[in-house]
């Protein structure tokens, strides 16, 4: 607890405080790749940044009201730049500082009208989230972005390449159609705005397994011209060591 200065002392909850687990599970398995590749693909981008935290299916917590009602459950995806990379159990806005800078939420038939209607409020009036997706990774055309001005979520257009542009983060967001972790499907995957995916752990290992493959296939056509090159040399009278 964090104890204002006042009389009585007031105490405010910090992050150890709060819960951080309602033992509820994701509506499907898809439902819960969809946001490990969210997370997977966000996380070296913002290593290299060296500042910014994502979280996914975590608390975020506003306000001592919302506390006190628990009348709140987490983001299925959020992002905070400028802040440190540590482990958190929860986001504590006032613990914290900020509020997220970007929240996904995705959609299933059980959560579609309350993701739409007041969670979709609680991060313009409450949380003022300056960005705000949804998906659904069963149905791709269910799919919007909108951007906070003048205190009200405005509707996101697409791009010439059916994208959405995050403008806090600087890159897009793509429906993609390919197979993760087994499962072939529209999948909702970040992009930098020059149109490069942000790879998964097992694309960046394929990607350096076909550099090292390229590499030593480089390497013994090498070999094998210098051993045709010595065997020339041989054959006019030359001989050359090793």
């Amino acid at each position: 607890m964090i104890a204002l200065t006042s009389n009585p002392p007031i105490y405010i909850p910090t992050q150890d405080d709060l819960p951080y687990d309602d033992n509820e599970n994701m509506e499907t398995s898809r439902h819960k790749h969809q946001m490990d590749l969210l997370l997977e693909t966000i996380y070296p981008w913002l290593e290299k940044r060296q500042n910014g935290y994502a979280g996914g299916n975590m608390f975020v917590y506003f306000s001592l009201s919302q506390v006190k009602n628990q009348d709140y459950k987490g983001p299925d995806f959020f992002c905070v730049l400028d802040v440190d990379q540590k482990e958190r159990k929860s986001w504590v806005v006032w613990e914290e500082g900020k509020a997220p800078d970007l929240v996904i939420e995705l959609l299933s038939d059980s959560t579609a009208s309350h993701d739409k209607n007041e969670k979709k409020i609680i991060y313009q009036n409450k949380m003022r989230v300056p960005e705000y997706f949804w998906y659904d990774p069963f149905n791709s055309d269910d799919w919007a972005g909108f951007s906070l001005l003048n205190g009200v979520y405005q509707p996101l257009k697409l791009d010439d390449d059916n994208r959405y542009i995050s403008k806090q983060l600087q890159l897009a967001l793509v429906r993609w159609q390919g197979v993760y972790r087994g499962i072939d499907a529209t999948w909702l995957r970040w992009q930098t705005l020059e149109g490069e995916l942000l790879p998964t752990d097992k694309e960046v290992s394929d990607m350096e397994k076909q550099k090292a493959e390229v590499e030593k296939q480089r390497a013994d056509n090498a070999l094998l011209e210098i051993a045709r090159l010595k065997e020339l040399l041989k054959n006019s009278g030359i001989e050359i060591e090793n």
